[in-house]
């Protein structure tokens, strides 16, 4: 819903939240369900009916408990039997610096003193994050703190041993190392989104007094984003891919026009240094696993002449994608997202065209589109939007490019075999399939929250979820990396199976897309087979859960020679195997 994506009015959404909610609850969305325990230091009720509008935005249908007011620590500490029974999957804690309750309130604090109230404020929230991290074992987030927006002792306030600014800056990085060193546990910035909208636009003394909410209600649609951008990107919910215009938008100039000596990048003019900077910021996504990719009007010939200027930061190799023709942008961007195994809502596009732009929405309305004003504009939009909010990075994030890159050149290669099998040998590929070994841990859990397609019950897990499973003597779990000639996949799939009596039932199927029809499917089966006859179990039953994304799965069972058991009107069914007579179905990947 456009409404609801960056940049929004914040008061049209407070105004109008009952009908966008409505509108949205009808829209015929199929949405992962998921239980989020709001505990205040303040007012959260608007915080909640926004967070609730940003979730169902991004396909997340949020159940929310709510504390009562001010009893976040209470209820995370000595616990709450209504808690306990809402068995959240996300927990947010919303304390601002109204809750900083052992701030120095004189001058004469010294550096000793004010060490300790920081030692003891800090230990006031510990106890809260591994009380509830104990009992829940999900996900927590913690705002941070905001600056205070009055200051008794003037700049002194921000480095003097009894500074307020000071003792806030101090706690900030408290949470900072504490956020390092535990997992699961993510930091929701208010400290950067009240500097970004403004201290005095953030805080309103009259909302306090009044209602309590610790600051001004019209921003609270900006906090409430802010939180729902870490809770989709926990869930793989995140965009994947940034298709970029070239003239304008790159560089400066058409380079049709006026060649490639005739438009503007590098540190010659200010409008080339523009664009450099943005180059360099968009080049910065792709080192933590953003795919880029080009959609532009343009002769291919000048597209690449353009990627291979000097002054150029971004090359050809850096895009997965080049699609450089005159065809509409909206069916090129349909055709990179073919190609790279992704649907067109893992995709951002930027132009400086609006009109493109208005063409893109209308035919992909799944594509996120930010028109390129001016490049300040533009980086701001991103940064703000939370396409790409990071809650982890893994070291397949890091080297995506790379294995997207192997996969075009295992394309061409292809198209030189006229039978598929001896493509498959030609490849050299090797499998190594084992448990859920620590290192491997991360990229499991990104992979259940993130594969949508092929995955057969899309159950999602957290990380505290993986490492129970991982320690679980009734599970059967097995992670499968794929390499070739051209390169490291990385960890590609993942099963999870639970063992009752001679029966094995597989919770989770799922594969990245990046490695569809290679028969990586059929040396994990191998592998789960030979594991479950080790266990003296004789039957596998497996189970279809149906939805908008996954339909390419459907017939796995069938193709792997399981038997139908059952089959419901919404599409759901449960398979089962008799592996007695079981044999090997793999015969083109070599298991190492």
């Amino acid at each position: 819903m456009k409404e609801l994506s960056f940049p929004f009015d914040s008061r049209s959404i407070l105004r109008n939240k009952r009908e966008l909610k409505k509108v949205l609850l009808s829209d015929g969305t199929k949405r992962i369900k998921k239980n989020i325990a709001v505990l205040g230091g303040s007012t959260v009720d608007h915080i909640i009916s926004m967070l609730r509008l940003f979730l169902l935005n991004t396909g997340i249908e949020p159940h929310f408990y709510k504390s009562e007011y001010n009893k976040y620590y209470e209820d995370a500490v000595f616990g709450s039997s209504e808690l306990d029974a809402f068995s959240p999957d996300i927990i947010f804690i919303h304390t601002t610096s109204r809750n900083l309750t052992l701030m120095p309130e004189s001058p004469a604090v010294t550096a000793e003193e004010a060490e300790k109230l920081l030692d003891e404020q800090f230990e006031h929230f510990r106890q809260i994050w591994e009380s509830l991290s104990s009992k829940f074992g999900c996900p927590i987030i913690q705002n941070n703190f905001e600056l205070p927006l009055f200051r008794r002792t003037g700049n002194y306030d921000c480095w003097g041993a009894s500074g307020q600014a000071a003792f806030i800056s101090r706690m900030n990085v408290r949470l900072a190392d504490y956020a390092r060193s535990h997992s699961s546990f993510f930091i929701n910035d208010i400290n950067y989104l009240s500097a970004a909208i403004g201290l005095e636009k953030w805080h309103n003394a009259n909302a306090w007094y009044l209602y309590k909410y610790a600051m001004d209600t019209s921003v609270i649609p900006d906090l409430a984003y802010s939180t729902a951008c870490i809770i989709k990107s926990i869930f793989g919910k995140n965009h994947k891919v940034i298709d970029l215009d070239l003239d304008n938008t790159l560089w400066g100039g058409v380079i049709g026009d006026d060649g490639v000596e005739g438009i503007e990048i590098g540190q010659e003019t200010p409008v080339g240094q523009a664009y450099s900077e943005f180059q360099s910021f968009i080049r910065g996504y792709k080192d933590y696993g953003v795919l880029l990719a080009v959609c532009s009007k343009n002769d291919e010939e000048n597209a690449l002449l353009g990627l291979d200027h000097p002054n150029s930061i971004l090359r050809p190799d850096d895009f997965v994608s080049i699609k450089a023709n005159w065809e509409n942008k909206d069916r090129n961007i349909q055709e990179s997202a073919d190609e790279l195994g992704l649907l067109a809502d893992s995709f951002v596009f930027i132009d400086d065209n609006p009109a493109e732009c208005a063409i893109v929405e209308a035919q992909l309305p799944q594509v996120q589109t930010i028109p390129l004003d001016s490049v300040g504009d533009a980086m701001y939009c991103l940064s703000r939007g939370g396409y790409f909010e990071v809650t982890s990075i893994s070291s397949d994030d890091i080297h995506r490019t790379e294995m997207y890159a192997a996969n075009a050149k295992r394309a061409a290669q292809q198209k030189s075999f006229a039978n598929y099998s001896d493509y498959l040998l030609s490849l050299e590929m090797h499998a190594s399939i084992t448990d859920f070994e620590p290192i491997y841990r991360q990229r499991i859990t990104q992979l259940t929250n993130k594969s949508n397609q092929f995955n057969l019950t899309t159950k999602r897990f957290t990380q505290n979820e993986i490492e129970e499973v991982s320690s679980s003597p009734d599970h059967i779990r097995l992670c499968g990396r794929l390499c070739d000639k051209f390169g490291d996949n990385g960890i590609v799939s993942v099963v999870i199976g639970k063992c009752d009596g001679d029966a094995l039932h597989v919770e989770l199927w799922l594969m990245s897309c990046r490695v569809l029809k290679r028969d990586m499917e059929l040396a994990m089966l191998d592998q789960l087979v030979k594991k479950c006859r080790e266990r003296g179990i004789s039957r596998i039953i497996g189970y279809y859960y149906k939805t908008a994304k996954n339909g390419m799965v459907s017939g796995l069972y069938k193709s792997f020679g399981f038997t139908e058991k059952e089959t419901y009107e919404n599409g759901d069914s449960v398979w089962e195997l008799d592996i007695s007579e079981y044999t090997d179905k793999n015969n083109v990947i070599k298991i190492d």
